[in-house]
C-alpha cells in the first residue's frame, strides 16, 4: 500500500474553500518555511517569491488563512502578532523576555492534558493556549559574559 501524495499548497487552499492566488500560495509557503514570523517578515518573504504585495493584502490573506485553519496566529502579551504553519495540534510556546524569540513546545504530558481544567464551568474546552516566558540560551549566554 502506498502513501497518498502530499497535497500541493494550491490543493490545500482549494480544500479549505479559498481561491488560489500566487500571493496566497507564496504567503502560506513563507509562513511554513519561517519560524513564528511577523507581518513585515511575511510580506518580505512573499515579495521575494512573487514581487510586490501590500501589507494590507498580507493582513487580509493571513486573516483568511487563519480562519480556514491553515495558519495559526499567536500574540504573546506585549508583542506583535506572529504566524506559524503548525496547526492541528495543541502545542504551546516559549517566549524570550529579552529578544522576543518564540519557539514551539509540546504539551507537558501525554495527549493535550491541559484541556482538562480543574473547573470547566460548563464550557466544552477544545483548545488551551499556554505561553511560557523566560530567557533563551543566546540571551542567557550574553547576560553571563
Amino acid at each position: 500500500m502506498t502513501a497518498s501524495p502530499t497535497p500541493t499548497t494550491a490543493e490545500e487552499l482549494r480544500g479549505a474553500g479559498l481561491r488560489v492566488t500566487a500571493a496566497r500560495v507564496a504567503l502560506l509557503e513563507t509562513v511554513r518555511d519561517g519560524d513564528h514570523l511577523g507581518v513585515e517578515a511575511i510580506a518580505s518573504g512573499v515579495r521575494d517569491r512573487v514581487g510586490h504585495i501590500s501589507v494590507q493584502a498580507v493582513y487580509e490573506a493571513l486573516h483568511a488563512l487563519t480562519a480556514a485553519g491553515l495558519v495559526r496566529r499567536i500574540e504573546p502579551a506585549g508583542h506583535p502578532a506572529r504566524f506559524e504553519g503548525r496547526v492541528g495540534d495543541n502545542h504551546h510556546h516559549i517566549v524570550c523576555r529579552s529578544c522576543g524569540a518564540v519557539v514551539d513546545v509540546d504539551c507537558a504530558v501525554g495527549e493535550a492534558p491541559c484541556l482538562t481544567a480543574a473547573n470547566d464551568r460548563g464550557f466544552a474546552i477544545d483548545e488551551a493556549e499556554v505561553v511560557y516566558w523566560g530567557v533563551c540560551p543566546d540571551c542567557s549566554t550574553g547576560r553571563s559574559s
